[in-house]
C-alpha cells in the first residue's frame, strides 16, 4: 500500500523545504521529495540556491574579496603581505565545504520538523483518487507515495543560447563557472546580470582578464538608473570590460578556446576568443519530469505553472511556488511564497507582498533595493522627492577603508511615504533590511531621519538619505 501523506513537497530548494517544515508545524504529515545529487551519490536538498546558485557563489565571492584585499588594500592598512599566491584548488573545497554544511542543515531540519524525506525526482501519476494525488518517485528512492495536497516547487534551469548548449567546460552556465579548475587568462560573459557580474567579478578578482557582452543598450536596466549608472563607472574602474548593445551571433568550441562572433551597439562586426564563456541570460522553470499532461496541469505559454495570486494551480489541492511560477526568481521570494501557501492550507491568511521584496547584487561594491525606481516613478506620474547620502561622507565606511557608492531614497511628494530605497556601497545587502521593515510598516522618510541609528555604522548613511529628502543632511 502506498504511503499517505497530507501534503507533498515536490523540490527541496528554498520555497519546497521551507513550504515543508512550515506545513510540518502547522500539524500536517509532510513529505519533500528531491533529486539533487552529490558527489558521493547522496542527497543534497537546497536546490540550484544552495548546490550551484546563491550559496557557493557567495563562498567564492568572499574568498576572492579576501585575496584581492591581501593583495591591494592590505597595505592601506598597515599590512604587508609577501609571497601572495592563489590556491584555488582549497578556494574551491571550501566552497564545497559550505555547500555541504547547508545541504546537511537541510536534512536536519527535516528531521527536527518530522517531514519525510525522499531522494529522487517525484512525477504525477494520475487524476486524484480518494487517497490524493498518486506520485511516482524515482531511483534511488523507487516510492510510489499518496498526497492530499501538493506543492511544486522544481525551481529553474539556466537558459543556453540556441547553438551554445553548455559543456561546462568552455561553455559554462552557474554551475560550471563554479568549478573552473584554473584561473583563465580570458573569460567572457554573456549577459550583465546578478549571475554574470558576480561571476565575473570572482574570476576577475582571481586574475582573469574578463569582457562583458550584454545585448541591451542599458546597463542593469531594473536598477534605479542613478544607481546603475554609479555601478557602471565602479566596475569599469576595477578592470570588468562592459559592452552594451551586443548582438551576438555565432559561438564556436575550439580544442580550448571558445570564439564568440558579435556586433557592437554600433553594428560593427566584432570577434573575441576566450578561454571560457559563461553564458548567464536568464532561467526558464523546469517542469520537465513532473508529467503535468497525465493530471491536466496548466503552464503557461512560457512553460511556467499556472497561479493565481495564492499560488494555487488549476487542479484542485496543488499548489506551486518559486521560479517556477511567476514573479521574480530570488530565494527569498520563494521561502516566502513556500510559507504562504502552507499557511493558506491550514486556513491561515498567508501573505506574500511582491513591492517589498528586496533585490541584492553581491558584487563589490554591493547593490541592494527595494520598492520603486526613479525611473518608474517618473513612468508612472509619481511625484516624488530623492534623497541621496554617499559613503565618502560616513565615518564607518572610512574606516574600512571602502567609501564608494551611495544610498538614495525615494519618498512621496506629498504624504512623505518612503516609496523605494536603493543602494550601492559596502553591505548593502544588509542595511536594505531596514529599508524594508520601514515600507512595510507604511513609514515615512521622516520616521527614518528621527531614528537613532549607532554611531559610527554604514547604516548612519542610511538615516542622512533619509534627512537628504528634505535637503538637510548633517553630514554632507
Amino acid at each position: 500500500m502506498s504511503k499517505q501523506f497530507d501534503v507533498v513537497v515536490i523540490g527541496a530548494g528554498p520555497g519546497g523545504y521551507i513550504a515543508a517544515i512550515r506545513a510540518a508545524q502547522l500539524g500536517f504529515s509532510v513529505a519533500c521529495v528531491d533529486a539533487w545529487v552529490n558527489e558521493k551519490g547522496g542527497p543534497a536538498p537546497g536546490g540550484t540556491c544552495t548546490n550551484v546558485g546563491c550559496i557557493p557563489s557567495k563562498a567564492l565571492l568572499q574568498s576572492s574579496e579576501h585575496f584581492e584585499h591581501a593583495g591591494h588594500a592590505f597595505k592601506d592598512h598597515g599590512i604587508d603581505v609577501a609571497g601572495l599566491s592563489l590556491n584555488l584548488p582549497q578556494m574551491i573545497k571550501r566552497k564545497d565545504t559550505v555547500v555541504k554544511q547547508n545541504n546537511d542543515g537541510i536534512l536536519f531540519l527535516f528531521k527536527k520538523n518530522k517531514v519525510t524525506f525522499f531522494h529522487g525526482r517525484a512525477a504525477f501519476a494520475g487524476a486524484a483518487t480518494a487517497d490524493g494525488y498518486p506520485l511516482t518517485i524515482s531511483a534511488p528512492a523507487n516510492e510510489t507515495i499518496n498526497a492530499k495536497q501538493v506543492i511544486i516547487a522544481t525551481g529553474s534551469n539556466a537558459r543556453a543560447l540556441p547553438g551554445a548548449e553548455f559543456d561546462e567546460k568552455l561553455i559554462l552556465s552557474n554551475t560550471g563557472a563554479l568549478t573552473i579548475g584554473e584561473v583563465p587568462k580570458k573569460l567572457g560573459v554573456i549577459g550583465a546580470g546578478v549571475i554574470g557580474l558576480e561571476m565575473g567579478s570572482v574570476w576577475r578578482r582571481l586574475g582573469a582578464e574578463v569582457t562583458v557582452l550584454e545585448g541591451l543598450p542599458v546597463f542593469l536596466g531594473a536598477v534605479d538608473e542613478q544607481i546603475a549608472k554609479e555601478a557602471g563607472k565602479l566596475f569599469a574602474k576595477q578592470g570588468l570590460s562592459i559592452n552594451l548593445g551586443c548582438k551576438i551571433g555565432s559561438i564556436t568550441k575550439g580544442a580550448d578556446n571558445v570564439t564568440v562572433a558579435y556586433e557592437n551597439a554600433k553594428g560593427e562586426a566584432q570577434t573575441a576568443v576566450f578561454d571560457k564563456l559563461i553564458v548567464s541570460i536568464g532561467r526558464t522553470p523546469n517542469t520537465d519530469g513532473l508529467a503535468a499532461d497525465k493530471v491536466g496541469l496548466k503552464l503557461d505559454e512560457r512553460g511556467f505553472v499556472a497561479v493565481d495570486d495564492d499560488c494555487k494551480t488549476n487542479l484542485p489541492g496543488v499548489w506551486a511556488v518559486g521560479d517556477v511560477v511567476r514573479g521574480p526568481m530570488l530565494a527569498h521570494k520563494a521561502e516566502e511564497e513556500g510559507v504562504a501557501v502552507a499557511e493558506r492550507m491550514a486556513g491561515q491568511h498567508g501573505h506574500t507582498n511582491f513591492n517589498t521584496i528586496p533585490w541584492v547584487i553581491y558584487t563589490s561594491p554591493e547593490i541592494a533595493w527595494v520598492g520603486r525606481t526613479e525611473q518608474q516613478l517618473k513612468a508612472d506620474g509619481v511625484a516624488y522627492k530623492a534623497g541621496t547620502f554617499p559613503f565618502l561622507a560616513n565615518g564607518r565606511a572610512r574606516a574600512l577603508g571602502d567609501t564608494s557608492g551611495m544610498v538614495k531614497f525615494l519618498a512621496d511628494a506629498a504624504t512623505d511615504e518612503i516609496l523605494g530605497v536603493h543602494i550601492i556601497g559596502p553591505m548593502a545587502s544588509e542595511l536594505i533590511s531596514e529599508a524594508v521593515v520601514a515600507m512595510e510598516f507604511k513609514a515615512s522618510a521622516e520616521d527614518i531621519a528621527r531614528i537613532c541609528h549607532a554611531h559610527p555604522s554604514l547604516s548612519e548613511a542610511t538615516k542622512e538619505a533619509a534627512l537628504a529628502i528634505d535637503k538637510r543632511t548633517l553630514n554632507f
